[in-house]
């Protein structure tokens, strides 16, 4: 039985927690960095982006407090709510006067002070719904193609959602996210070929036959060929990795995020990471996120040997979620993927995605919990066995 830590009640895993903490403090530190300045100049407030990422930090851990005290087996009662309000929260933007649209994308809601992407908690409703859903229909799910369309209709249509706002990356993350989900919960081999392959042609359709998203294509492709336009913000952020060589130039002494690199403090804050911090921290944040991503996918089976199906494959998803982000985060920032628009989590400045991920944690942490209990009542009963 893994060792874990007490706190009023809840048994949580001190590895896993001290990575989270090691993230969330890290990330601020770097979105202070890549911000300082862009803030100075606009908002005449060298802070203006860290007061509002820390603010964001405490109603997520309020959020993930939640989480954590709330039973799992409330979210698995709630499946169909939560599935409405998955495709109502993607719908919003589009209600007039209601969506906000900032560089062509319509992806924010304004509600008074705040500002809600409502794209993150539509993610984590339907993540909630697909686990609920593969233990509902477990049957349906292992013995036909018809079990594994169904939900990949409704995945599908909140896809479309997406897309139309845009949010190409959102929708990669949430397609191959429920694709593993349905994949470990039973789905037959050939029909999750099929699915994966009628996706990946969507996908790569929606991007051929796209202007903005070709020229993406093409400026990963060869960056350097138009280092001025379409090349630009991958080649300076291939810059700022570069110049960080293996211990980085200093904390605060990024030079990219000054005058070149584009978006530094939200989603390409790992690059100004590896060129103040070099290979070093880069090693760092991959460590954490594969201790963080390790532990969430680990805990599925040990809540499978305890029946506890809905909360393992609830911790595998948001394993397989928070490890998708990361890589495709990674990636686009080394110029290994296109660019998506999508933040590091718990790295990158983005309000609704550091609530979103660190409730996210909450609801994996509180599974952890319910699983070693388990545990326990199994281990107390073989005993009891024993002796008898």
């Amino acid at each position: 039985m893994n060792e874990t830590l007490e706190l009023r009640g809840i048994h949580l895993q001190p590895l896993l927690l001290g990575a989270i903490i090691a993230l969330t403090a890290l990330g601020a530190v770097m979105v202070s960095s890549a911000s300082i300045s862009l803030a100075d100049q606009e908002m005449g407030e060298p802070l203006f982006f860290l007061t509002r990422h820390l603010e964001a930090i405490m109603i997520g851990c309020c959020g993930a407090l939640v989480a954590v005290a709330l039973p799992t087996e409330l979210w698995f009662r709630l499946n169909w709510l939560l599935l409405l309000a998955a495709l109502a929260l993607l719908a919003s933007v589009f209600v007039p006067n209601a969506g906000h649209t900032v560089n062509g994308a319509t992806r924010w809601l304004h509600l008074g002070p705040l500002s809600l992407q409502p794209s993150e908690p539509a993610r984590l409703c339907l993540l909630l719904y697909l686990s609920s859903y593969v233990v509902r229909h477990q049957q349906e799910l292992t013995s036909s193609v018809k079990g594994l369309l169904k939900p990949m209709l409704i995945v599908a249509l909140a896809c479309w959602l997406l897309v139309v706002e845009p949010d190409y990356g959102a929708a990669v993350v949430l397609v191959a996210t429920s694709l593993g989900l349905l994949f470990v919960g039973g789905a037959r081999l050939r029909d999750f070929f099929l699915s994966s392959s009628l996706a990946a042609l969507a996908l790569g359709a929606l991007a051929l036959f796209s202007g903005y998203r070709l020229q993406r294509l093409t400026g990963f492709l060869d960056p350097w060929a138009d280092p001025y336009a379409s090349g630009f913000q991958l080649t300076q952020s291939l810059i700022a990795i570069g110049r960080g060589d293996w211990l980085g130039v200093g904390l605060g002494e990024s030079v990219q995020k000054l005058f070149y690199l584009p978006e530094a403090h939200t989603d390409f804050v790992f690059a100004v990471l590896a060129e103040e911090l070099g290979f070093a921290g880069v090693t760092l944040v991959v460590l954490l996120f594969g201790v963080v991503i390790y532990k969430a996918i680990a805990l599925g089976p040990r809540a499978g040997k305890v029946g506890m199906p809905f909360q393992g494959l609830l911790s595998t998803g948001i394993g397989l979620m928070l490890g998708l982000q990361a890589f495709i985060n990674m990636g686009v920032n080394t110029g290994l993927l296109p660019t998506k628009g999508l933040t590091l989590p718990l790295m990158s400045y983005g309000r609704t995605s550091a609530v979103m991920t660190l409730v996210c944690l909450g609801l994996l942490m509180r599974v952890q919990h319910e699983v070693y209990q388990a545990e326990r009542r199994a281990a107390a009963r073989k005993r009891g066995r024993r002796r008898a």
